[in-house]
């Protein structure tokens, strides 16, 4: 059997301190703790995207030397796994309020939130970076919303999943019009203006009368070719709408 994974010490540094933390330390005082060096790779993170984060870079900002740095990190993945854990933590988690269909929404919300804020959570994987102490307060409170409304246990994992995953994928899709927006220097509604000539020429001919009336409605509603917040909307209604649904079938 493996051994236990050091980075889950790290995360848990705060609640659970290992005897070497609580007893004296020896050596010189060091300059910035763990906490300075994720807050450092969070802000960077935030300013230049997860791929762009790397040791040594983030060393340079804190002015540490290159294996200075690994004194606080072992590596890169345990990084970002404190940094996960780190930047949910710095979120409030609201008290729920009393109605259902709030509830199951502020689960949705809070999650769409966080990561259009910090887009660079759409770009971690894997699970190993959500156990720390931050995220497991996060599920503790998505459960809180559907505890003792008729669900058994799996029910209410699979729906806390189901509505977190939902304001994910909103935010990113924002994320994938905001990346277009920088790559290309235009909005989604410049590009249409300079392209719809065009597209009208290329598609001359075609049959989609569909798509040519709804598209041509959304997109005069829209300005652009799709819009997230309406997404989150509409999708967040229908889907609590089917959860309060088949809590009226029990």
């Amino acid at each position: 059997m493996p051994d236990s994974d050091p980075v889950l010490a790290l995360l848990w540094r705060h609640r659970a301190p290992t005897p070497e933390e609580t007893g004296p330390r020896r050596g010189p005082k060091q300059r910035v703790s763990v906490d300075d060096v994720v807050d450092a790779a969070i802000d960077l993170a935030d300013r230049d995207g997860l791929a762009a984060l790397s040791m040594r870079g983030l060393a340079q900002h804190l002015r540490l030397g290159a294996m200075t740095l690994y004194t606080y990190v072992p590596n890169r993945a345990d990084l970002v796994v404190l940094m996960v854990d780190q930047v949910l933590g710095r979120t409030t988690l609201p008290e729920h309020p009393e109605d259902l269909r709030a509830r199951l929404e502020l689960v949705a919300r809070v999650q769409y939130e966080d990561h259009r804020a910090h887009p660079w959570l759409l770009e971690v994987t894997g699970v190993r970076a959500w156990l720390g102490p931050h995220m497991a307060d996060r599920y503790e409170w998505q459960l809180a919303a559907v505890e003792g409304i008729g669900l058994d246990d799996i029910e209410m994992d699979q729906t806390v999943t189901l509505l977190a995953s939902f304001g994910t994928s909103i935010a990113r899709a924002e994320q994938v019009v905001r990346q277009a927006e920088r790559e290309t220097g235009m909005t989604d509604a410049v590009w249409w203006a300079a392209n719809h000539e065009a597209l009208g020429q290329v598609m001359a001919g075609a049959d989609y009368p569909l798509a040519g009336r709804v598209g041509t409605a959304a997109g005069e509603t829209y300005q652009a070719a799709s819009d997230p917040g309406r997404e989150l909307e509409f999708g967040l209604a229908r889907i609590v709408d089917g959860l309060l649904a088949h809590l009226a079938d029990r």
